[in-house]
């Protein structure tokens, strides 16, 4: 199951390089532009994603900082907004390396932003639903990037274990 985790926080870092790397080109106004996605453009679908694994690492870990809205904007400028991406991907990667089996069928604790109860479940399902989040809005993301003209970016995780990055899970 380690394994799996590992792979899959291998791919999220490839992915998101990915649609970084299609977006670096875009103009600020572009960036910005609402094309009417759920956080309305490249900008606020980036830090959403951002945010949400800030959210969700912090309740894994209980360390670093965490936003308190879905919406929040971390980064209004794309070179930083890459950075603490960058950042935020070495940070899972190294967690999930350092996770054992018993973390992995454990439980853990915490209160939902949107619904102020506590929750506890187990830690796999909950790396499942963190991962599929990121994959989720990385396909909007993909659409905004269509929308403004740009290629369409290799996001399957199948080309992903046919890399050399992808190897060791494959």
């Amino acid at each position: 199951m380690k394994q799996h985790f590992m792979m899959l926080a291998a791919y999220n870092r490839w992915a998101n390089s990915r649609i970084y790397d299609a977006a670096a080109v875009l103009t600020e106004e572009q960036f910005r532009r609402d094309t009417g996605v759920f956080f309305k453009s490249l900008m606020g679908t980036l830090n959403h994603i951002l945010a949400a694994d800030r959210i969700w690492m912090k309740r894994f870990t209980g360390q670093g900082e965490a936003p308190t809205t879905l919406d929040a904007v971390l980064h209004a400028d794309f070179a930083g907004l890459r950075a603490a991406r960058e950042a935020e991907d070495a940070r899972i990667i190294d967690w999930t390396a350092s996770l054992t089996a018993k973390a992995l069928s454990g439980r853990f604790t915490y209160m939902p932003l949107t619904d102020m109860r506590t929750v506890s479940q187990r830690l796999a399902p909950a790396l499942d639903h963190f991962f599929n989040h990121q994959t989720h809005h990385r396909g909007q993301a993909h659409a905004v990037l269509t929308m403004l003209g740009r290629p369409s970016v290799v996001l399957d995780l199948v080309y992903f274990q046919r890399t050399e990055d992808g190897r060791p899970y494959a």
